[in-house]
């Protein structure tokens, strides 16, 4: 692959965000990988020809429960081979996962549990960034090179999100969420954006309450983790937080 631009998007539901320009945006994105958390739907469910675009294969892996969770991919670049979920029953009913191999990485495009429904929820989130972590950990064993991208439901940093101390005891930003984003740059991950941009202050989801958008009152949640081995060839990470249309907003990677 000579160049290559990937974009992750949490739409907060696709025929949602279908009625709010999301065919425009598409279109003048032009991105060769696009993937798409918390799509809400299954593909019978929308118009045939909003199951994918021109020029693009489309990848749907639903949730078993209507109307939740759910990710999908459109990709002009045909992958080698295409997986879904990672392979524990404990997780894969919720529709949290799909991954494409290339030539050079396989792309994981990511929905990480959410934990502000209670404790078991943020014991059920801690547990799939486990094995999703023993999942990549036997690709890097193998010599195999990884991004993985989407929402992850975790602001690592305390630049990550406009109001840390207020929210360190809120689900997305508690002290055993954070340690594992560490544990993942650890284990030979990097932050892309971070990586590049050190000290820039920027947002990728605020909450349709109290203004937040408007006030910029965010929080990173949107990344792109990428194998060690593969920082040299990226060229930028862009959060396209002019784009309307869901709480969260594009994030693209240009390799």
């Amino acid at each position: 692959m000579t160049s290559l631009k990937i974009t992750t998007w949490n739409v907060n539901g696709y025929r949602a965000v279908l009625k709010k320009g999301f065919d425009s945006w598409i279109r003048q994105d032009q991105s060769d990988v696009i993937c798409l958390q918390e799509v809400k739907t299954r593909p019978d469910q929308v118009d045939e020809v909003f199951r994918s675009w021109d020029g693009y294969d489309a990848y749907w892996n639903p949730a078993e429960r209507p109307g939740y969770s759910g990710v999908a991919v459109f990709t002009r670049t045909h992958p080698l081979e295409i997986g879904y979920g990672l392979d524990d029953a404990r997780f894969d009913s919720e529709g949290r996962v799909i991954w494409l191999r290339f030539s050079d990485f396989t792309l994981y495009n990511i929905y990480f549990p959410n934990g502000q429904r209670g404790m078991d929820r943020v014991a059920y989130k801690l547990d799939f960034y486990s094995r999703l972590l023993e999942i990549c950990s036997e690709r890097h064993s193998r010599g195999e090179r990884v991004i993985l991208t989407g929402d992850f439901n975790t602001a690592h940093q305390e630049i990550d999100l406009a109001n840390p101390k207020q929210n360190s005891h809120i689900s997305g930003f508690l002290p055993e969420e954070r340690a594992w984003v560490t544990r993942y740059l650890e284990n030979g991950f990097i932050d892309a954006f971070r990586h590049l941009y050190p000290d820039k202050v920027q947002y990728t989801w605020w909450t349709y309450i109290t203004n937040a958008r408007a006030r910029n009152v965010g929080w990173r949640l949107d990344y792109y983790l990428v194998s060690s081995a593969m920082m040299s060839g990226i060229k930028d990470v862009e959060i396209q937080d002019q784009v309307m249309g869901s709480d969260h907003c594009p994030v693209s990677i240009f390799l």
